[in-house]
């Protein structure tokens, strides 16, 4: 079973990783397309819910995604905090 990092309405990586994917001037179909290159199954209506954070993303997505945007996890989760 693939292990997914929960994304809530507070904390989601989901604005940082359309900001990554803005900057790299692509589109989601076009990070799509990366994605399925890397044996990752997903659509552009899944990746279009990561960005709007109500998609709990797969570890193996968000490690593809590093290396698609040419970044780190500090970048991705950059402002995000825990308030508890």
């Amino acid at each position: 079973m693939a292990q997914k990092l929960k994304q809530t309405h507070d904390i989601s990586i989901g604005n940082n990783l359309r900001n990554l994917r803005n900057n790299a001037k692509l589109t989601q179909e076009q990070v799509v397309a990366q994605l399925q290159i890397r044996n990752i199954d997903i659509t552009r209506s899944k990746y279009s819910q990561i960005e709007s954070g109500i998609y709990n993303i797969r570890i193996s997505e968000l490690l593809a995604l590093v290396e698609i945007f040419h970044t780190d996890f500090n970048t991705v989760f950059k402002g995000l905090h825990y308030d508890n």
